[in-house]
């Protein structure tokens, strides 16, 4: 229980504020709840899942105290690009018409979290406490990346709930409930 804890806050603390989670706050202007929910969760699970055992391989192969220093290093990296900032510009997409939006979320969150912070702190727990905890580490991760971007999600449904009273003159909103 104490190791499903820690690594349940540790992803949910290394997601707090990520571009994911700024993503997901766009994505409600343009998805349903229900739809970001699913999309969302299925990536999570699937991303975690094959962090956490590409991580639980690796520790049988790797010794540890080289798999402690390499994600030392990412983990520094990480720090220094993100205290760098981002100079790309985004592109400016044409609204298009999407056949099924989960599968759109899915595909969006899956590409925006590979190489991530939380993907490489889900390796390091996999490489630590090996394949044999490989089942509690990938819950734990995916339920702490799962939660932090939950309030990712709340924040985008409050912003667009505003924009909209704002927009429509208090006419009732009715666009992302279930």
């Amino acid at each position: 229980m104490l190791l499903f804890m820690k690594v349940l806050f540790t992803q949910f603390i290394a997601e707090m504020g990520d571009k994911t989670q700024l993503m997901l706050v766009a994505m409600t202007s343009r998805f349903k709840l229900k739809d970001i929910l699913l999309g969302t969760g299925v990536a999570v699970l699937v991303l975690n899942g094959l962090a956490v055992l590409a991580g639980g391989i690796i520790s049988t192969v790797v010794p540890t105290w080289l798999i402690r220093l390499i994600a030392g290093a990412a983990f520094l990296f990480f720090a220094v690009t993100t205290l760098k900032g981002d100079d790309d510009e985004e592109e400016n997409v044409k609204d298009r018409k999407i056949r099924f939006a989960p599968l759109s979320v899915f595909c969006t969150f899956f590409v925006a979290e590979l190489g991530d912070k939380t993907q490489l702190t889900a390796i390091t727990f996999g490489a630590n406490e090996g394949l044999s905890s490989a089942v509690v580490v990938w819950l734990a991760c995916s339920l702490g990346l799962f939660a932090a971007d939950v309030i990712g999600l709340l924040i985008g449904m409050l912003i667009c709930m505003a924009v909209f009273y704002k927009n429509q003159h208090n006419r009732p909103y009715r666009r992302h409930f279930l």
